[in-house]
Parts: structure tokens; C-alpha cells; sequence
């Protein structure tokens, strides 16, 4: 999980740059974050967003005097802990009051009260953990190992080789994996395999080292890839705040905090 507190960034917004994670954003501020996608459709304050939100570049977040807590939620917990699939969200976002009623409303002003980014993420935590502790999970084991496989290859596994392993076939195991995931297993591996390259772009690394390294067959395959999750080239994307964040944020960095446009 993140901490973001924008300021101000009704005129500029951000990219929500795809991840391959369902992600949930609890908000608190005295601002509320607006995110407006390709359709014309927009959400105000706390949301759900599906599996690789954000694809071409059509989300974008904007608001003034935002602060927030954002978690990633793997798709194989993500039903027993938010009541909802992710292949209900179909890559689509949904407030979190239609969700959850009064509990979200409840979990914000907690969020609120506390002044300490480490005390929000424990209440953060300990409400994601009691939800999940009484729910049980709707993902077949069989899914959740490809999807483990998946995300442990960085994207660079054969969909018939899944099905092989977990002994069934490639059809049985597409239609398990999309109606429980909420991606087909081969656009989930792109989506892996993309959010890795792009990370590594963002720390710095050459467009030509991170194709040869991450399973693109030159440096043309990764510039279209790239181009069409996030409507920009690598060059561009490299910059993008929501990658900067991640550095921080999604890994055991003593402080996972960051700013957004303060």
C-alpha cells in the first residue's frame, strides 16, 4: 500500500499507468480524487478499479487537497476482500460505497482521525485482513498457481504449458483463469511483462537492454507494447509519477510514502 497527498492536480492530473493488480483507493481528504476514463464515465472519492485500469492511457486522476491510501490487491484474494470479482470490473472502476455502504464511509473517517501515515496503513491492514479472515476465497487453486506462475516469470510463460502442469486443458484452464482473474491468462502474462519492463525504464534503464531482457524480440515489439498500455513511448513513460511512487511504495522501503504533485 501507498500514501498520496496532491495538492493540486486539477489541471494537470496523472496517467494511471496499468498495473497487474486490482486496486483499491480509500480517500480522506478534504478533496476527493476525481478519475475520468476514455468513456466519459468519472468516480469521485473512494473506488475499485479493475485488473490493468488504465490501458492506452485513458485514466487519468485529477483533484485538489487529495490524500488517500492505495492498496494492490492480487485478483486471487481481491473477491473474498472487496465483494466484488475482478472480472466483474472488466478493467472498469466502481465507488466503493456501492460496495461496501456504510463501511466506506466508516473507514474514511477513521483514516481521517489519526495523523500518522503509519497508523493509517495499520487500520488499512487490519480492515483489508478482517474482511479477508471472513470470506473464503472463490479462486480455484489451480488458477491461483498460474496466476503465482505468471507473475513469478515476469510474464514470460506459455499459456499450454499452465495447463499441462496443473493437468487440464488449454481451454478448461482460459476459461477458469478469465471468469476468476478477470484477464485471459495470455493477456495477463503481457500485462506482467509489460508492468516489469516498465519499471525498469523507470529506474533508468535502456529501451534496447530491457527488450533483450524481458522477452520482446527487439527494441520495436517493447515502443508498441508500451505505446499501447499507456498512450506514450517508453521514453515517456519512464517518467510517469505512478512509476516513480512504486519505487517507494511497493517494496519494504522504511517509509512507503510519496507525494503526488504537492
Amino acid at each position: 500500500m501507498a500514501g498520496f497527498r496532491a495538492r493540486d492536480m486539477a489541471a494537470v492530473g496523472h496517467r494511471m499507468v496499468p498495473h497487474p493488480a486490482v486496486t483499491l483507493a480509500l480517500e480522506f481528504g478534504a478533496g476527493q480524487p476525481i478519475v475520468n476514463d476514455a468513456s466519459g464515465r468519472q468516480q469521485r472519492g473512494s473506488l475499485v478499479a479493475g485488473l490493468g485500469i488504465g490501458f492506452g492511457g485513458a485514466v487519468w486522476v485529477r483533484g485538489e487537497n487529495v490524500e488517500c491510501v492505495q492498496v494492490r490487491l492480487s485478483p486471487v484474494v481481491a473477491r473474498a476482500v472487496l465483494d466484488v470479482s475482478p472480472s466483474d470490473l472488466d478493467g472498469s472502476m466502481v465507488a466503493l460505497d456501492d460496495l461496501w455502504g456504510s463501511e466506506a464511509s466508516r473507514i474514511r473517517e477513521q483514516l481521517a482521525a489519526v495523523s500518522s501515515w503509519k497508523d493509517r496503513f495499520a487500520l488499512t491492514d487490519a480492515l483489508l485482513l478482517r474482511r479477508r479472515e471472513s470470506r473464503s476465497s472463490s479462486v480455484d487453486p489451480e488458477v491461483a498457481w498460474a496466476w503465482h506462475r505468471i507473475v513469478a516469470g515476469r510474464g514470460l510463460v506459455r499459456v499450454d504449458r499452465l495447463a499441462a502442469e496443473v493437468g487440464w486443458s488449454r481451454k478448461r484452464l482460459w476459461s477458469r483463469f478469465r471468469s476468476q482473474i478477470g484477464l485471459q491468462p495470455k493477456r495477463a502474462a503481457k500485462l506482467v511483462r509489460f508492468d516489469h519492463a516498465a519499471h525498469r525504464l523507470a529506474v533508468g534503464e535502456s529501451p534496447s537492454r530491457v527488450a533483450a531482457e524481458s522477452g520482446y524480440t527487439d527494441q520495436s515489439h517493447l515502443h508498441r507494447d508500451v505505446v499501447a498500455f499507456t498512450g506514450v513511448t517508453p521514453a515517456t513513460v519512464a517518467d510517469e509519477p505512478w512509476l516513480a511512487v512504486d519505487d517507494i511504495a511497493w517494496t519494504s522501503h522504511p517509509t512507503p510514502t510519496r507525494p503526488l504533485g504537492s
